[in-house]
């Protein structure tokens, strides 16, 4: 039970990781600070949150708050790269019934359009596809110039099952559950 609790939380967290990333890593008119950078997921385990974190993805964003329907975000994770703190789990989490990283190596966010929410604020659209599964997504994200770098920030909603993370004896939801929240801080410097 406690090795299937674990594998289960990976996935979430996988999922969700891939959610965010893929919306807004390397954003702004310049190239990703991945030093700066992360997208990470929460997901619940018996009732209790966990998280994790995708060491490794690539983006292009182009943005201007002033040109919105010209504005484009792009990104691609790779899946093998998923950590939750524990080699065994990420195994697991990179198998078939999770990821199945071998076979699909990257998840992918492509946007379709972002539009202002608030002020600061922007609702981004776009196809998110985990595990070969691409569904439509709306972001919802803040943007700020701090000095020399842009940040975007923001979480994502996902439900796991409708990416197929987590087959077999993994699907039921009593043990993990199938929301994950996918969470993300893209910093990117200012172009000149």
């Amino acid at each position: 039970m406690q090795v299937k609790n674990v594998r289960t939380k990976s996935t979430l967290v996988l999922a969700g990781l891939i959610g965010a990333g893929a919306l807004f890593a390397g954003a702004a008119w310049a190239q990703l600070d991945v030093a700066k950078s992360s997208v990470s997921i929460v997901a619940k385990q018996l009732g209790v949150p966990m998280d994790g974190k995708f060491k490794k993805f690539d983006a292009t964003v182009n943005f201007n708050p002033g040109q919105l329907p010209q504005s484009s975000a792009k990104i691609d994770i790779d899946t093998a790269s998923f950590d939750i703190g524990d080699a065994e789990y990420n195994k697991e989490i990179r198998g078939k019934d999770w990821f199945d990283a071998t076979r699909y190596p990257q998840a992918t966010f492509v946007s379709s359009s972002i539009k202002q929410g608030g002020v600061g604020k922007y609702d981004v659209a776009g196809k998110l596809t985990i595990k070969g599964k691409t569904q439509d997504v709306v972001v919802a994200a803040t943007y700020k110039q701090d000095g020399a770098s842009n940040v975007f920030e923001g979480v994502l909603p996902i439900k796991r099952n409708a990416f197929n993370v987590g087959e077999g004896d993994w699907k039921d939801t009593s043990v993990v559950a199938d929301e994950v929240q996918i969470k993300f801080r893209i910093v990117t410097a200012v172009k000149k």
